[in-house]
């Protein structure tokens, strides 16, 4: 009997253990172009681990990189991959040469995606791209994707916070810390609005509000972080790893 409940134990935990490693994701780096390219850059982090999980993650990833590289209007994207689209990118280039002879100025294109944080429950993954098609200036543009741990599955911003006016009331004084040298107008809590970019990392929550988005393209990127422990009873995904 004692025998029998310890094969029982032991298969216990050997699938415990097992189902953990199973959603567990980890990441690696890879650099993604074509042939003759010379103006995109891509590098970004991909999923690996539990294939179901880590195709979720891969797909979003590729679609927010094909978006990004996308010129025109989103409804008309139909490239299939990241391949695809450094190709587009490239030919718009040269058939912009032709048309355009006399402008030198090349066109650029750099994404980068890192992670921010991981736990057992949240991925926090920050995209930043950089496009240059020949304007007064380039457009940077910082994307943060969080990820459920377990499914894969994007998590919306509201979904990130349990109580969304008691967590603005706590950010509106880090927004106002983070703006005060700028010429941007400083809302009271009732006209004061989250970001479009929410994402953990290893110390709290980060707030993102990319050029446009509150102030002119001169102001900016304003951004400011949130520590853990003053916001901890407000946060719908644990902080702890």
């Amino acid at each position: 009997m004692l025998k029998i409940n310890a094969i029982l134990i032991i298969c216990f935990f050997t699938l415990f253990f097992s189902c953990k490693d199973d959603v567990n994701t980890t990441f690696e780096d890879i650099n993604i172009t074509t042939e003759n390219n010379s103006i995109v850059e891509v590098n970004i982090p991909k999923a690996i681990g539990n294939q179901v999980v880590s195709s979720v993650i891969n797909s979003e990833i590729e679609k927010q990189v094909i978006a990004n590289l996308h010129l025109g209007e989103p409804n008309t994207i139909n490239a299939k991959s990241i391949e695809e689209s450094v190709k587009n990118f490239n030919e718009e280039f040269e058939t912009f040469q032709i048309d355009f002879p006399e402008t030198s100025q090349a066109w650029e294109a750099q994404i980068d995606g890192e992670i921010m944080f991981t736990s057992i429950e949240i991925i926090s993954l920050a995209l930043t791209s950089y496009i240059n098609t020949g304007g007064a200036h380039g457009m940077l543009k910082v994307s943060f994707l969080n990820f459920d741990a377990a499914t894969g599955k994007i998590i919306p911003n509201k979904n990130l916070i349990n109580n969304t006016e008691a967590f603005k009331e706590i950010a509106l004084p880090y927004f106002k810390e983070a703006t005060k040298d700028k010429d941007i107008f400083e809302p009271e809590l009732e006209a004061f609005e989250l970001p479009e970019n929410m994402g953990y990392n290893d110390e709290g929550i980060v707030l993102l509000y990319n050029a446009y988005e509150i102030a002119p393209y001169s102001t900016g990127i304003i951004e400011f972080e949130i520590p853990f422990n003053e916001i901890e009873s407000y946060l719908a995904f644990n902080s702890t790893r």
